[in-house]
């Protein structure tokens, strides 16, 4: 299979970049499946179900959230409506939604697609993201139930998520990481055929600060006081992502590429 990952959508920019471009990517790539972060769309808090179901409409095949999940509170009933939004597995026991899901593309060829957030740096305690895969990995072995094993780990620490990406070689077929909305130059595939890369990098307007408007977070920065709310930049957009080529038989990862189209940094393409 020929898979695209997206990094987190960061808001109108992230939005429009995906609108203008998947469907084309999907045909001249000749994409079988679309994971796409979208944690950030909304206002660069939380994803709302208008704007779910604009990038579903827009080709991606799910959607995953991260910390930010349920900031839009709309979330929280349309989550339990469209198993194609996955929260993380390790978000709250009392979280609606799933963490998880076995997704059918349009060959006919299953794709199970998998959620955790880390615990090193992040701002709430979350359970142990390890053993909450763990069951998840154990009852869809790649190659067997799933063709392809997609892992999105929603993560500060490059530490913790390099971790992730071994403990999941020779059961996933790619980890992805996301949450710091900066690309990295690291995309490999580990020894037992696993795919990784540590952070998939934003789908937003890289001409700001981790996509949100400049001003404020160098007022914040330089005077330890804000003044204004965050809100995120909107000029041209950099699609990033990472794409991987698996094999239908073994699930395992036979080839893989960063990806960046559009914006201010640097292209890259499969």
């Amino acid at each position: 299979m020929k898979i695209l990952f997206l990094g987190d959508v960061m808001g109108r920019a992230g939005r429009r970049a995906v609108t203008e471009n998947l469907s084309r990517l999907r045909t001249d790539w000749k994409l079988d499946f679309v994971v796409v972060n979208a944690e950030n769309a909304t206002s660069g808090m939380g994803l709302s179900g208008s704007h779910a179901k604009t990038l579903l409409d827009a080709g991606a095949d799910c959607l995953t959230l991260g910390d930010h999940a349920f900031d839009q509170k709309d979330m929280l009933q349309f989550i339990e409506q469209e198993p194609r939004v996955i929260r993380p597995l390790n978000f709250s026991k009392a979280a609606p939604g799933k963490g998880a899901g076995l997704f059918t593309t349009r060959s006919g060829r299953k794709v199970l697609v998998a959620q955790a957030l880390g615990q090193v740096f992040m701002k709430r305690p979350f359970d142990d993201p390890f053993s909450a895969l763990e069951p998840v990995l154990k009852t869809h072995p790649r190659g067997g139930m799933a063709q392809a094993v997609i892992v999105d780990f929603h993560c500060e620490a490059t530490s913790e998520k390099m971790a992730m990406g071994h403990f999941c070689d020779g059961r996933a077929s790619l980890v992805a990481g996301t949450h710091t909305h900066v690309p990295t130059a690291d995309a490999m595939v580990l020894p037992r055929g696993t795919g990784y890369i540590t952070d998939a990098g934003m789908c937003g307007d890289y001409h700001s600060v981790i996509g949100m408007e400049k001003t404020e977070p160098l007022r914040r920065f330089i005077t330890g006081m804000p003044k204004e709310r965050f809100t995120p930049a909107n000029g041209e957009a950099t699609l990033s992502g990472v794409y991987i080529e698996t094999d239908d038989r073994t699930g395992v990862t036979t080839r893989i590429a960063m990806i960046r189209k559009g914006g201010i940094l640097e292209p890259a393409a499969p």
